[in-house]
C-alpha cells in the first residue's frame, strides 16, 4: 500500500513528492505529459533563472530531482480513481495502484472543444463521464470523442450500455484499433435545441442520442466527476488543508484555480505535502 499517489508531474506534483519523501513517506508520481509548461518556450519570472528557462526543461529538472531522491515517477496515463472505504484505487491502462491518500495535480485543461452548440448542450446530451451518466443512455445511439488510452477506457464502459457507438478522433490518430465506426473529421457543430440530436463534421452529419467527451488526458474535473469531489467553475474545491470534500483526496496547483503560475503551484505542492503528512501520521496512530 502506497502512502500517497500523486497524479501529475508538474511543479505542484513534483514539489509535493519531494517534501513527502523528505517526510519519509512512500510516494509515487504518475503523469503522462508535462502539461501547459511543455509548450512554454521560455519562463523568465521564476526564481533562480535570471536568463530564463524552457518550460519543458524546468519540469524535466524537477523530475530528475525527484528521481535522485528515490521517488518513482511513472510515465503512465491515469484513467480512473476509485474511492473504497479502506483505500484509493488508481487505474492506468496497464496497472492498478492502491494508496492511503491521493493528490491531484494534473493542472487545468486549456483547450476544450470550442465549436457551436458545445456549451449549450453540456448536460443536455453531452457528457464527460460514462460511468457517471451512462445509465441514462442505455441502448441509445452514442458518440465517443477521443483517440487514446483515456478514450479506450471510456469505450470499455460504453460497450456495456449499447452496441451503437461511433468514435470521433477530432483529426487525431487512434492509438489502438477499435471495433466500432471511426470518424476522423473535425467536429464543427453539436446539433440540438433543448437536447442534443446529432453531430456535424467537416464532411458529414450524424444523428445521436448522446455524446461523451474523452479527449487527451483526464483532467482534475474528470477525476472529480468519478469520485464525487466538488467543483467550482471547473476548479477542484479544497479546504485550508488542500483536502477536497473526499477524505484523503487532495488537490494542488492549477487544478484548484487561482493564479496559474509556477510559484503558486510549487507553494501549493509544499503545503499539500505538509497536510498529507499530518493525515498519514494520524492514520498511523489510529491503526495502532
Amino acid at each position: 500500500m502506497i502512502d500517497t499517489i500523486i497524479i501529475g508531474k508538474g511543479a505542484a506534483g513534483i514539489t509535493a513528492a519531494i517534501y513527502l519523501k523528505r517526510y519519509n513517506k512512500n510516494v509515487l508520481v504518475i503523469g503522462k505529459d508535462f502539461g501547459a509548461l511543455e509548450k512554454t518556450v521560455k519562463i523568465e519570472n521564476y526564481y533562480g533563472f535570471p536568463t530564463g528557462i524552457d518550460g519543458k526543461e524546468l519540469i524535466q529538472n524537477g523530475i530528475t530531482q525527484a528521481k535522485h531522491l528515490g521517488i518513482d515517477v511513472y510515465d503512465e496515463e491515469v484513467v480512473q480513481i476509485d474511492n473504497t472505504l479502506e483505500y484509493f484505487l488508481v487505474t492506468t491502462p496497464n496497472h492498478e495502484y492502491k494508496a492511503k491518500t491521493v493528490l491531484i495535480a494534473t493542472g487545468k485543461k486549456r483547450s476544450p472543444i470550442n465549436v457551436k452548440g458545445f456549451k449549450h448542450l453540456q448536460g443536455k446530451g453531452i457528457s464527460f463521464c460514462v460511468t457517471c451518466d451512462g445509465f441514462f443512455f442505455r441502448n441509445k445511439r452514442l458518440a465517443l470523442v477521443g483517440y487514446n488510452d483515456f478514450m479506450l477506457h471510456e469505450l470499455s464502459d460504453m460497450e456495456l450500455l449499447t452496441k451503437d457507438i461511433t468514435v470521433f478522433t477530432e483529426g487525431n490518430e487512434l492509438t489502438a484499433p477499435v471495433k466500432h465506426k471511426v470518424v476522423t473529421d473535425k467536429i464543427i457543430e453539436f446539433v440540438g435545441d433543448d437536447v442534443l440530436t446529432g453531430v456535424k463534421t467537416e464532411n458529414g452529419s450524424y444523428d445521436f442520442d448522446g455524446v461523451f467527451i474523452a479527449l487527451g488526458t483526464p483532467s482534475a474535473a474528470d477525476f472529480a466527476l468519478r469520485v464525487g469531489a466538488i467543483l467550482d467553475n471547473n476548479n477542484l474545491v479544497v479546504n485550508a488543508s488542500y483536502q477536497t470534500n473526499i477524505e484523503g483526496l487532495y488537490a494542488a496547483g492549477d487544478a484548484i484555480g487561482g493564479t496559474l503560475q509556477l510559484t503558486k503551484a510549487s507553494y501549493d505542492g509544499m503545503m499539500a505535502a505538509m497536510h498529507i503528512k499530518n493525515k498519514l501520521n494520524d492514520l498511523k496512530r489510529l491503526s495502532k
